[in-house]
């Protein structure tokens, strides 16, 4: 499901892909269901892609979001509770004991929090990555 969940560089919030074409993606905002083109000389980055580290190796995404929907019983978290730099290392060390302390910023750990927020208030609650959906063909191009 996050494949298809985009974060584009330079807009706030997370976007849902709803077609391609050849130089430019339609997407669609996860909150005000707003549809626009993103063209291809914007970064655009799929959650499915993103990785966080830790000290061993690397894990998805999805796996931290997975711990922190356990965690948190599908819930939003209240982002205010987590302002100081102790605090987000206190929340990531709550839902991920290997992360990286060195390499993972505080701005990392509060881009976590607001993407989970987006995500469940969305309704999108399943994070677990289907190997189906992975390896699926894409759909065919669309112009």
């Amino acid at each position: 499901m996050l494949k298809k969940i985009l974060s584009i560089s330079g807009r706030p919030g997370l976007y849902k892909l709803v077609s391609y074409g050849k130089n430019m993606l339609l997407v669609e905002g996860l909150t005000d269901k707003h549809r626009f083109p993103v063209h291809s000389r914007e970064r655009v980055m799929s959650l499915g892609d993103i990785s966080i580290f830790t000290t061993a190796d690397d894990i998805p995404l999805t796996k931290l979001f997975e711990n922190v929907s356990k965690k948190y019983d599908n819930k939003a978290i209240d982002a205010s509770s987590y302002t100081t730099p102790e605090k987000l290392h206190e929340f990531m060390s709550g839902v991920l004991e290997e992360w990286d302390q060195e390499r993972v910023h505080n701005s990392d750990i509060k881009k976590v929090i607001s993407w989970y927020n987006l995500l469940i208030g969305a309704g999108i609650t399943d994070f677990t990555a289907n190997e189906e959906e992975e390896n699926a063909p894409e759909e065919e191009k669309k112009d």
